[in-house]
């Protein structure tokens, strides 16, 4: 037993330790999923071209082949390098299914088709395997086997109309890779499901992830509106979330976070700024009212916070338990006291990178702790390893891989 192999044999191990994810995503969304998956401890193994992940290459990076949102993305991962467009690259990807739970993809099923590696292919080899597509829209409908990005399926599904709704500027995407980021969550679940029914039936099956349907379900569960009903009762939209002042509050030195939300709040609201009447007033009295009349509501208070600095209103608000918090920019995230308690930032040992910064895994488990358990790996770094748990030799790997080396690198 390598010093490596003994040391993850006494470590705490995550939830989903035993499960076993053969990833062959790039990018954001599928390779997200899989994050969330080997923070809990799910042995995940990236298959990678020899030319790697995409999104190695975006930077900042210390050295080429190792940007900043591949490090944060595929940390507690393997990597192998398979040309699956080759014989024997298809066959190891298939020798390797034998002993997954699960394999997810994110290209066009019509390209796995191609390679030899479409379900029927997959489950012939291991009929309890869970196969998820993560892709752009469902095969069902007009748009199957569209391309689908990000910035894509964010306009498809009204998030920058929703924009320009609410602030009368050019419509805008949000500024974070949110479809991919969301719609991954849906595959992580899609892959916790498929895995708990595969060992309870001994059956597996094939699972379609839509980016297009995922994040329109997001979008409509809150504005929907009026056309939740039939007959049309009313408009679409929520309208709390789309009046103009819904949007960080100016004082007279700055900007704050408040959300003045029920009766309580608003009542308390009413005597810090010496304005009791407006208990009474009809506009404001019920949380029906205020929801009717949300863009008044809202208007008032962005008038009155003007009128006093960020430190005022942050202290009354929160004496009041009415919540508020500061408007922070990236590096005062960076810097809060409550993220620097609870480690959500964690520095960790990179065997090329040396000392790196990345979001710690999301929530706490007493018995088996989500970790950061491995680096993301640096491009085929496990392809040895990997090959020969799945019954190759040496001679094998040498005779038969050694090409899919990249930059004809020697062994590790």
């Amino acid at each position: 037993m390598t010093e490596a192999n003994a040391a993850r044999s006494v470590a705490p191990q995550g939830p989903l330790s035993g499960v076993r994810i053969l990833d062959l995503s790039a990018v954001v969304m599928g390779p997200y999923a899989t994050q969330i998956l080997g923070d809990l401890g799910a042995d995940v193994i990236k298959i990678e071209p020899p030319s790697g992940d995409n999104l190695r290459a975006v930077g900042p990076m210390r050295n080429p082949g190792m940007g900043a949102l591949y490090l944060h993305l595929n940390r507690n991962k393997r990597s192998i390098v398979l040309d699956l467009k080759s014989e024997a690259g298809r066959e190891a990807c298939l020798r390797l299914t034998q002993s997954a739970d699960v394999l997810l993809y994110n290209t066009r099923p019509q390209s796995m088709q191609r390679l030899g590696l479409d379900y029927e292919s997959v489950a012939a080899v291991n009929p309890a395997i869970v196969y998820v597509g993560a892709y752009g829209f469902g095969e069902q409908g007009p748009y199957a086997g569209k391309p689908a990005y990000d910035d894509l399926i964010q306009g498809m599904t009204g998030l920058p109309s929703l924009y320009q709704r609410n602030s009368g500027d050019v419509p805008r995407y949000a500024p974070l890779t949110l479809a991919d980021r969301a719609v991954g969550m849906h595959v992580a679940i899609a892959i916790l499901a498929g895995v708990v029914e595969a060992r309870a039936s001994g059956r597996g099956q094939a699972i379609e992830v839509p980016m297009f349907e995922a994040m329109a379900q997001l979008v409509l569960g809150d504005h929907l509106g009026g056309r939740s009903f039939d007959p049309v009762n009313g408009e679409t939209g929520y309208a709390r979330l789309l009046v103009e002042h819904r949007k960080p509050y100016a004082t007279a030195d700055g900007y704050i976070s408040a959300l003045i939300y029920n009766d309580k709040h608003w009542a308390r609201f009413f005597e810090i700024i010496d304005r009791p009447d407006l208990k009474s007033d009809p506009q404001f009295s019920t949380h029906t009212a205020r929801s009717q009349n949300i863009d008044a509501a809202y208007r008032l208070v962005a008038e009155v916070l003007a009128t006093r600095s960020s430190s005022h209103w942050l202290e009354v608000l929160a004496a009041a338990d009415i919540p508020v918090a500061p408007l922070y920019s990236i590096e005062d995230l960076l810097d809060d006291p409550h993220m620097r308690a609870v480690g959500m930032v964690r520095a960790q040992q990179h065997p090329s990178e040396g000392e790196i910064h990345t979001p710690a895994p999301v929530g706490r488990y007493s018995r088996t702790p989500a970790d950061l358990r491995r680096h993301a790996p640096r491009l085929g770094e496990h392809t040895e390893e990997i090959l020969a748990e799945a019954g190759y030799s040496t001679a094998d790997i040498e005779a038969r891989f050694s090409g899919n080396r990249p930059n004809n690198q020697e062994p590790r």
